[in-house]
């Protein structure tokens, strides 16, 4: 049950996050965006990370997994932010959230014990979460109006090929990002499973960025990074307590951020749900549901 919990935890930040970097980025640039983001959450853990670090005694492996991490979680929060700049959040936003199921994979194909039941589910909320987050806009003339903001913002009339790759690229690289989160949460404290993006976002971009005076910020734009910066690390803590119970169902329940993002898009920008979301958003519903009732995890 905690799983589930953690899991909807880490979807509902995550939304936020998609949310706000999509306006950081299209004001900032992802360079600058990541950067912010990075700096603000090394500040934010940084104070966890000192007082447990007595308590710590990494392997070479738990270094080569944080480093694995580091990289990863900053390369597809590259790509992501250059994603929501450049394309349409209902876009990108379901691509990205592929990157549950792919960790879920590289789970149980590591080991991790998932009944045939809880499989069955989990693929059933994926199926939601995927539903929930398409863009019906270009059959649809109403809805094209209600998102034409977010597409002259984003400088496309559409999906091109760049923003799928790059949402790919993103999807992947979070995708290896929480499975390894999930190991380094079983042996480190929950600081350090947050610290190593946020050291190499701020080692090999927010430091080069300053140096070379391409350091961007705009005071429109300082909110969101702020919120994209704590959201961020809240979001990895709350994915490595669930990991600790289940990886593959926290990844996958942590997955609906892209559908919770179509939501909140709805309520606070007035954008309007088609009929394949709210079917996606009914079959996470019960989903959800049907896993806090049978305890199939």
């Amino acid at each position: 049950m905690s799983a589930i919990v953690f899991g909807l935890a880490t979807a509902v930040l995550w939304a936020t996050t998609l949310l706000a970097s999509a306006r950081a980025s299209r004001l900032l640039g992802p360079w600058s965006t990541l950067a912010w983001v990075m700096l603000i959450g090394l500040v934010v853990t940084l104070p966890f990370v000192v007082a447990s670090a007595p308590s710590v005694a990494m392997s070479q492996q738990d270094v080569v997994l944080m480093a694995t991490a580091g990289v990863a979680n900053s390369a597809g929060l590259l790509c992501n932010y250059a994603a929501v700049r450049r394309g349409k959040v209902a876009v990108v936003g379901p691509i990205i959230s592929t990157e549950g199921a792919i960790a879920a994979v590289l789970a149980v194909i590591a080991g991790d014990p998932l009944s045939a039941a809880a499989a069955a589910v989990l693929l059933l909320i994926a199926v939601g979460v995927v539903l929930a987050s398409i863009d019906q806009s270009a059959g649809d003339p109403e809805l094209a109006v209600d998102l034409a903001a977010d597409t002259a913002s984003a400088g496309s009339s559409g999906a091109t090929a760049a923003v799928i790759t790059l949402a790919l690229g993103a999807a992947l690289l979070f995708g290896v990002n929480l499975f390894v989160t999930s190991r380094i949460a079983g042996v480190l404290p929950l600081a350090w499973t947050v610290l190593p993006a946020r050291l190499a976002g701020v080692v090999f971009v927010t430091v080069p960025l300053v140096a070379l005076g391409r350091l961007r910020i705009e005071r429109a734009a300082a909110p969101f990074v702020v919120i994209v910066g704590i959201c961020e690390v809240l979001g990895i803590a709350t994915f490595a307590l669930g990991a600790k119970v289940s990886a593959p169902v926290t990844s996958v329940i942590a997955s609906q951020f892209a559908g919770i993002a179509a939501i909140a898009a709805y309520v606070l920008f007035g954008e309007r749900l088609g009929r394949l979301q709210v079917a996606g958003v009914v079959i996470i519903a019960i989903g959800v549901a049907t896993l806090a009732a049978t305890h199939a995890v």
